[in-house]
């Protein structure tokens, strides 16, 4: 059996494939104090500008305010991922990052100014106290949520465990706002989700890659083993709309299907970030095939997971071009529990292809289709058994099979989610031909 590599659950590895070097401020100037000159011209037109807006704007701003401002800029013009996380934001990662926090166990984003749930988190206080997916959250105790921003929505939802919140909610059929008071608890966010599709065909979904991801999966695998009453014939791991996560999630969960061989490698300017991920012996599923499913939606932690199990020919990836994120954000530590998120390298695949505005092309092209029956049904085509006088199958004991009118049904499975139905279909053929072969 397969054991996940160890990871760290002090300063974990930032969201959006972010790798922690944990370098100090300190640090980090003396190392670079000899590999840059102070560009005293672009300085003086800074403090320039700075005097200026403490003299002329036409409100007081405070110098911290003003100057925190001026660092998310300068990190702003870099790239879309680069960052200065406050204590509050730094606060978010690490939330993020390990999948536990005080609150509700709510999903939610903004519609129409208001707080609509997503979806009510499995077993949490909200799903208890009887939120549904659809409700909009117009009050928080006493605050209009109008006007709020999401994160703001969010934080005021965010508590120690045990204190309690009112939500107002507006809900479709429901004539006036209901009022539910909730307790907060500890929410703990599952990555990983996992059934049995059919009789030997498991399924895996994982939804971002936190710290305990790893582990979540072999857990979810050895479930789906006992659930079968023996090994799998398959297995459908899904990444589709998966934003990414921690770099030691995406390597153990290509660990724990790989035997050996390169599964990542970064690259950057400094020495700090080049590092290299193999696999260890040991593969969970033992050469069962897998189908990874991947959209527009699959990034980062993703796309190495993904493209790691392409180049070592241990899975079909199935489903549209991934996002394209192959960059890496290192997490470095400043002052007053503050930190900056910064793009430090690219990763690159084991054969060596980088992703960065390219994406995984999937081994089979699959749109994401929705099924519909047909209007009235579908004749089903003549067969000799509908033929009157046809000689009947003496391998049935004489007994006749009648033919059955009226349309072919699709399957649940289709009509719910055409690609992982066809996924499930290219595992069932892949276990033919090896029954066969």
């Amino acid at each position: 059996m397969k054991i996940p590599p160890r990871t760290s659950t002090g300063l974990l590895m930032g969201l959006a494939l972010g790798v922690s070097l944990s370098l100090g401020h300190g640090v980090f100037a003396e190392r670079d104090e000899d590999r840059f000159s102070v560009p005293l011209e672009e300085l003086r037109a800074f403090t320039d500008v700075y005097a200026r807006i403490k003299t002329d704007y036409v409100e007081e701003v405070d110098d911290g305010e003003l100057l925190e401002s001026a660092i998310r800029g300068m990190l702003a013009g870099l790239d879309p991922h680069s960052a200065y996380l406050d204590k509050e934001e730094f606060r978010e990662l690490q939330i993020g990052t390990t999948g536990e926090f005080g609150g509700l166990g709510i999903e939610v984003g903004m519609e129409d100014g208001f707080v609509k749930v997503i979806s009510p988190i499995d077993d949490t206080p909200a799903q208890r106290a009887g939120v549904k997916a659809g409700d909009l959250i117009i009050r928080l105790n006493d605050k209009p949520v109008k006007g709020m921003s999401l994160n703001d929505a969010v934080n005021l939802m965010r508590g120690k465990k045990g204190t309690e919140i009112t939500l107002t909610i507006v809900r479709d059929g429901v004539d006036k706002p209901l009022t539910i008071s909730i307790t907060r608890d500890i929410i703990k966010v599952k990555s990983v989700k996992s059934q049995l599709l059919e009789p030997g065909f498991g399924y895996v979904r994982i939804t971002n890659f936190q710290a305990k991801t790893t582990q979540s999966l072999i857990d979810a695998i050895e479930g789906l083993q006992k659930e079968n009453g023996g090994e799998l014939k398959g297995l459908v791991l899904d990444l589709r709309n998966n934003p990414g996560g921690v770099l030691n999630g995406a390597v153990g969960v290509s660990d724990a299907f790989l035997d050996d061989g390169l599964i990542v490698y970064t690259e950057g300017r400094s020495s700090d970030s080049a590092l290299r991920y193999s696999a260890t012996e040991g593969d969970v599923l033992d050469g069962t095939p897998i189908v990874v499913l991947i959209n527009g939606g699959s990034a980062s932690a993703s796309e190495i997971v993904a493209g790691a199990m392409q180049d070592h020919k241990r899975a079909i990836i199935m489903g549209s071009k991934s996002f394209g994120k192959g960059s890496v954000q290192t997490i470095l530590p400043l002052k007053e529990d503050s930190a900056l998120k910064l793009t430090t390298a690219r990763y690159y695949t084991p054969s060596g292809r980088s992703i960065q505005a390219e994406g995984i092309e999937p081994d089979i092209a699959l749109a994401n289709l929705t099924l519909t029956e047909a209007d009235g049904g579908e004749i089903a085509p003549l067969k000799e058994a509908d033929l009157t006088g046809h000689l009947i199958n003496k391998g049935t004991q004489g007994l006749e099979q009648p033919g059955e009118g009226g349309a072919i049904p699709s399957s649940p499975l289709a009509n719910q989610d055409y690609q992982l139905n066809e996924a499930l279909n290219l595992l069932k053929g892949i276990n033919i031909v090896q029954q066969r072969s």
